[in-house]
């Protein structure tokens, strides 16, 4: 993976207004997304990358996203779907011991 290819998906991400949606959910799925969005960031301005614990936290992310969203409308979901993505991309950068 190249940070090419997650500054596109951040920039393609962060272009998208949060979905209008109703679910007792919605603040832990901002929160979710705050935190993804700053570990991509953080990962953006790091010429190392992830830390160990940005991983384990961007994996636990993306746990919580499949507990939170599954409820969600079609529409809703397409953003979340871009989230999950930018977190995937970010923990297939992250060194592999």
């Amino acid at each position: 993976m190249t940070r090419q290819l997650i500054e596109t998906a951040w920039n393609q991400h962060r272009g998208n207004d949060w979905p209008q949606f109703t679910s007792p959910n919605q603040g832990q799925l901002m929160t979710l997304d705050t935190v993804i969005s700053g570990c991509v960031v953080f990962y953006l301005d790091s010429p190392d990358g992830l830390d160990r614990q940005r991983v384990a936290i961007v994996q636990d992310c993306l746990n919580d996203l499949d507990d939170l969203t599954g409820e969600l409308d079609v529409d809703s979901q397409a953003y979340f779907v871009r989230l999950r993505r930018l977190g995937e991309l970010l923990l297939a950068t992250a060194p592999h011991d």
